[in-house]
């Protein structure tokens, strides 16, 4: 775990939320609601993804950026984890229940955090380097092409429930397009789009507006010490997988590893 913990208010900006998740690198935070006595207690969680998905929602279509709290948009189901849990456990429990990061409590106590890149951090070695991307990788891809409207990308990684879609043209990949992207490309959107305009126009913006271009992959022959070797590099949660020729064989993502070491562990 990380013990250095990057809190958020829950009565706070969501501009100042993702000012916070951009300087320190993180796409989490913790959030807390400070009492009288100055006490922080744990009430949420925010993302990236939260963000994306509240933000380019119809519901929310017409709110000032201004209104947009952090108690508007974190999720208020809580997944804790204590820090003498095993790495195993820890690794299941955030696979099941679908989170990229966990607060680390102990009575009562935030002491940490748990993210998937810190279980990347570990895939080094044996028998990391002797596993390949191809045995780990999602081959059947959900993906979209630049020219899709931005809320049907929203949509995917809503009902797929995955962080980050492949743009592709026929099968030549063309960039990326993640919750991140969505959520930055919202914020910026409503600063400059007159609130009576902005339901209607955010429906009109295209992948291609907001997608991430020139975009790093990986082969299926490389190996998985190598793939985390590349998300770490590049702050990535997941990487697209060519064949050599620009064209998408698959997806590696942190999940992917994490069940690699859920199964090491022999976690059931």
């Amino acid at each position: 775990m990380k013990e250095k913990v990057f809190l958020i208010d829950k009565d706070q900006n969501i501009h100042d939320a993702l000012k916070l998740m951009k300087k320190h690198k993180v796409s989490r935070l913790p959030v807390v609601n400070t009492n009288s006595d100055n006490v922080k207690k744990l009430v949420g969680m925010l993302t990236e993804k939260d963000i994306a998905i509240r933000l380019s929602s119809s519901r929310y279509g017409n709110l000032a950026p201004s209104h947009f709290h952090v108690s508007t948009v974190m999720s208020t189901d809580l997944v804790t984890v204590e820090s003498a849990r095993s790495i195993g456990k820890a690794a299941k429990s955030m696979i099941e229940n679908k989170i990229g990061g966990m607060p680390v409590v102990d009575d009562g106590e935030i002491v940490g955090i748990l993210t998937k890149t810190d279980f990347i951090e570990i895939c080094q070695g044996k028998p990391f380097n002797n596993t390949d991307v191809a045995s780990r990788m999602t081959e059947d891809v959900v993906t979209v092409s630049p020219e899709d409207r931005l809320v049907h990308a929203r949509r995917c990684i809503i009902d797929k429930e995955i962080g980050r879609i492949p743009v592709s043209e026929g099968n030549e990949l063309e960039g990326i397009v993640t919750a991140k992207d969505i959520a930055n490309a919202m914020v910026s959107f409503r600063k400059v789009v007159p609130d009576k305009h902005q339901a209607a126009r955010i429906r009109n913006l295209l992948v291609g507006d907001v997608m991430t271009q020139n975009l790093k992959t990986i082969t299926s022959d490389a190996s998985i010490e190598e793939a985390s070797q590349l998300m770490l590099e590049n702050n990535f949660s997941g990487i697209p997988v060519s064949d050599g020729e620009n064209r998408l064989a698959g997806i590696i993502t942190k999940t992917d590893l994490m069940n690699l070491i859920v199964e090491m562990e022999e976690v059931y």
